[in-house]
């Protein structure tokens, strides 16, 4: 069955797999649907290496690359992370360390990371020239509208550049600055989202970009876990969809073990909106992480100080939790939308692909019967 978006990326089937995981990207790929490797935390030479990995694992079936290029910062991005990170308030550095101490984790571990190179939200441009470098078929941004560079350079190569976008009025604007398609995130995703559900959010944004007599293809984001969601996202007037949150759960994914069995025991009702990790709003598993936070109230830094400070005191605190600290399990998060209380088991990520085009077809089978 042809689609829109399968005709324009060259994939078998309209599921986009945002991860950070190159294994799950392949994956996906590999079963028929669009994988799209997130390369915000990556630097230009490891994005390089993640890049030649999946050419080599992909089997010659398409994917993209997600970078994140934020309209505003709260600092300059031209100094070192050295010097970023010299603005955290010593108070913020004092919290982090006694949270760490109260769960008896080295406070070594978990300082921020600094040196000469500048933070990796600042290295988008040089991250999309890597990404150019290979036969990537989509490039998309995260945060913010996407700059004038990233659309140009996706039209010279013929490379669609698509963005995320939480509300119908930031639709109105990429769709002005010539983005090729519209990821439509309601506030039930996982990581930065806004506060209109999916639900609400994908007519409203088809309506007005029908009003503005623009033709831009819309995928519908946003606690999207199964094939009938997507079946009812695309009866609506949506592409396809992109969706993050049902592959933290594969066994190829970047999560631990801790979280993975979190998610399973997590309900819809488990998950936060809050700045307490990238300073922005961003839903994340809720955790004693946030209750201290929100206990001590203490208001969170802007992006990237923030994310500078939390980053690696989370990736120490998922260390402990895999070695068996209790605490640290108690403490352990990662994004993930309202859809975590759909997760039941372990599975691979073909398999996710699999179940959803099953899914899919149920769905429009159920649709079908209904109006004959």
């Amino acid at each position: 069955m042809p689609f829109r978006m399968t005709e324009l990326v060259g994939c078998e089937f309209p599921l986009f797999a945002f991860s950070h995981c190159r294994d799950v990207v392949a994956a996906v790929s590999r079963a028929g649907g669009f994988g799209v490797v997130g390369a915000v935390s990556s630097t230009p030479d490891q994005l390089e290496q993640e890049l030649r990995w999946i050419d080599d694992h992909v089997d010659g079936k398409p994917y993209g690359v997600d970078v994140l290029i934020p309209e505003v910062q709260a600092v300059k991005m031209d100094i070192t992370a050295d010097q970023i990170i010299a603005q955290i308030p010593g108070m913020y550095r004092d919290f982090t360390r006694a949270i760490l101490r109260e769960a008896g984790i080295a406070e070594e571990n978990a300082e921020p990371l600094g040196g000469k190179q500048r933070p990796n939200t600042s290295l988008g441009q040089e991250l999309l020239e890597v990404a150019f470098n290979h036969p990537v078929r989509l490039i998309a941004n995260a945060l913010g509208t996407a700059p004038p560079e990233m659309i140009e350079a996706g039209k010279k190569r013929g490379i669609p550049v698509a963005a995320l976008v939480g509300a119908k009025e930031h639709a109105m604007k990429q769709i002005a600055a010539g983005v090729d398609i519209i990821v439509a995130q309601g506030g039930e995703g996982g990581g930065h989202c806004g506060e209109v559900s999916t639900v609400v959010l994908i007519p409203e944004v088809l309506d007005a970009i029908e009003e503005a007599g623009a033709d831009i293809p819309v995928l519908a984001a946003g606690g999207i876990m199964t094939g009938k969601q997507m079946a009812g996202m695309m009866a609506m007037g949506a592409d396809g969809v992109w969706c993050g949150s049902v592959w933290l759960a594969t066994s190829e994914a970047e999560t631990t073990e801790v979280f993975r069995e979190k998610m399973i025991a997590a309900s819809s009702r488990d998950t936060i909106r809050s700045k307490h990790r990238t300073g922005k709003y961003s839903r994340q598993l809720r955790s004693e992480w946030h209750q201290k936070w929100e206990e001590a109230e203490i208001p969170a830094l802007p992006m990237p100080l923030m994310m500078l400070l939390s980053e690696p005191t989370l990736r120490a605190i998922d260390k402990a939790s895999v070695n068996g600290n209790r605490a640290a399990q108690e403490l352990a998060t990662y994004f993930v939308g309202q859809g975590v209380g759909m997760v039941k088991q372990q599975r691979g990520a073909g398999q996710v692909v699999q179940d959803f085009k099953e899914d899919f077809v149920r769905g429009f089978e159920t649709l079908k019967q209904a109006i004959e």
